[in-house]
């Protein structure tokens, strides 16, 4: 099976510019390719995982993958599917940004030997010179076709920013950099980025004469068509101080029954004739089989071997009525905020994150919810007395261990 053939059976491609010649380089492994990332946060989350595990696999088949941080675009802010315009950053946060995206790619992407660069588009983008950028970039764009763009339609009934409309032009000029200093003959994105990616393509060809080509991948939804990497206290972070690998595994171990497969060939490296042979006989407790392979392989990735044994450890351990509480993450309460070792339920299940308010508390108590060492809890006025360890539950999966300090 070649390289382009198992991308398709893992349902990994969306649009492409030319299908036959970007599956020939990447069979053969000539691909010079990059894929953007914008610094808006000190680390990548879950929505940056199809990206990430997609330039692994085909770095793995000998093909060379160019990070992009973009540094210079994030001083703009990409309107491509947003409904507002984005907050404004500092070079100084942006810097300290990529260090910390620098670090976590690091885990996907081997950048020894020159196999793989890091490169910010500040380098190239805060230096330009205006009426150089209108004359030598800003000549081959048609505004007409710009608008016609789904991304900027949206955006122009609340209102389109002069600042904002320029994101395509110099996305688009750090395709044609990339080509002519790195020999980067391919970009790939998500989904949402194609009218971005197809500038690019049109200003390699007017004005190298060249031919460069593009290819989106599919984004990570659920069965519901939402984005995947959300939840309650917010993103899915790759940042272990962000999201424990605690979390991140019970993440993916509690995915939709419908979800799972297409996780398994979209995001690990399990083999795809595996995975296809589990979905055959998908059913029941193998629901869950698959489940636990999912969290396991993910975790591994990200946080390491070590980390991921731990995470199933406690899972098993919790789930099958065994203990298995050694990794759970935990919470600290000041014995100075207790009275007497006590504390009201509805504060106890705030203070341990599983509700972000006591409204929130009491409705999870009144629904059901909320266990605390087995005993489910059934009164929002019950006060708990915190002796030892205490383990608290919301739902079947969500475990958070307590104690006093």
């Amino acid at each position: 099976m070649t390289t382009f053939e198992e991308l398709k059976r893992r349902g990994l491609l969306a649009q492409l510019t030319d299908e036959k010649e970007i599956e020939e380089l990447v069979n053969a492994g000539k691909a010079t390719f990059y894929i953007g990332f914008d610094p808006t946060a000190d680390s990548l989350h879950v929505g940056h995982f199809m990206a990430l595990c997609l330039m692994k696999r085909l770095q793995m088949a000998g093909n060379k993958p160019i990070v992009l941080i973009g540094g210079g675009t994030a001083m703009i802010g990409d309107p491509s599917g947003k409904t507002d315009m984005r907050k404004m950053m500092t070079p100084e946060t942006i810097q300290h940004n990529v260090e910390c995206f620098k670090k976590q790619m690091s885990r996907f992407i081997d950048f020894s030997d020159d196999k793989a660069l890091i490169v910010n588009n500040a380098d190239w983008l805060m230096n330009l010179n205006y009426i150089e950028v209108l004359r030598e970039v800003g000549a081959h764009f048609s505004v007409n076709r710009m608008l016609s763009h789904e991304c900027y339609k949206q955006r122009m009934e609340r209102g389109l920013t002069f600042l904002e409309f320029n994101y395509m032009i110099m996305q688009s000029y750090d395709f044609y950099k990339l080509f002519q200093e790195y020999g980067c003959n391919m970009q790939f994105g998500g989904d949402d980025q194609w009218a971005n990616m197809l500038g690019g393509t049109e200003l390699i060809r007017r004005k190298l004469g060249k031919d460069a080509y593009a290819m989106t991948i599919t984004l990570l939804l659920n069965s519901e068509g939402k984005k995947m990497g959300k939840t309650e206290k917010g993103a899915v972070w790759l940042d272990a101080e962000k999201t424990s690998p605690y979390d991140f595994f019970q993440y993916w171990r509690n995915v939709a029954d419908a979800d799972v497969i297409k996780c398994l060939k979209m995001l690990t490296f399990v083999p795809v004739e595996e995975i296809e042979e589990m979905e055959k006989t998908m059913e029941g407790a193998e629901f869950n089989k698959a489940k636990e392979l999912l969290a396991y392989e993910l975790t591994k990735l990200v946080h390491g071997t070590e980390e991921a044994d731990k995470a199933l450890a406690s899972a098993k351990g919790l789930f099958g009525g065994n203990g298995g509480d050694e990794n759970m993450p935990t919470v600290e309460i000041d014995s100075a905020e207790l009275d007497d070792n006590s504390i009201g339920l509805l504060n106890l299940v705030v203070k341990a994150g599983l509700a972000p308010s006591v409204s929130e508390a009491r409705r999870l108590v009144q629904q059901g919810g909320i266990t605390v060492n087995d005993v489910k809890m059934a009164d929002p006025k019950a006060t708990i007395k915190l002796d030892g360890e205490t383990i608290i539950r919301k739902g079947k999966k969500t475990f958070k261990k307590v104690i006093v300090k």
